[in-house]
């Protein structure tokens, strides 16, 4: 009984003590400040155990070069001010966002994703990132 009565007072005072953390405004909240204690972990903790339950297998566009060509067009209007372009200076939009944007263009992590990935993604946006869900 007492185990419980210190286990109960423990998380009260835990949850008080986060409240008071958020409520004193002393979470760091700006895109310049560090994240949150275990932010990232459990944000792509999250992320990961979603695509895997929904990203597709395939996709439902055809690798056309006219799909190519729609998709660059599409890419250069909504995607390029965040993600940027090959050769080009990011953006004061990319430079002011948290968390960062990944350069789709370049490197790994995102152009050598499974395509299911990369369209769920684009599809359901991701939340707390600024991505947009671009369905339809």
């Amino acid at each position: 009984m007492r185990f419980l009565l210190g286990f109960l007072t423990a998380f009260v005072v835990f949850v008080i003590g986060v409240g008071a953390y958020l409520k004193l405004g002393l979470a760091p909240v700006a895109t310049a400040a560090p994240p949150l204690p275990f932010e990232r972990m459990v944000t792509k903790m999250a992320l990961r155990a979603r695509i895997d339950k929904e990203a597709p297998v395939s996709v439902p566009i055809t690798a056309t070069p006219e799909a190519y060509m729609a998709g660059a067009r599409t890419y250069r209007t909504h995607c390029a001010v965040c993600h940027g372009l090959p050769g080009e200076e990011r953006t004061a939009i990319a430079k002011g966002e948290f968390p960062k944007r990944p350069a789709l263009l370049k490197g790994k992590g995102v152009t050598d994703n499974p395509v299911g990935e990369t369209y769920w993604k684009v599809a359901n946006g991701i939340r707390l990132t600024g991505m947009p869900a671009f369905t339809g």
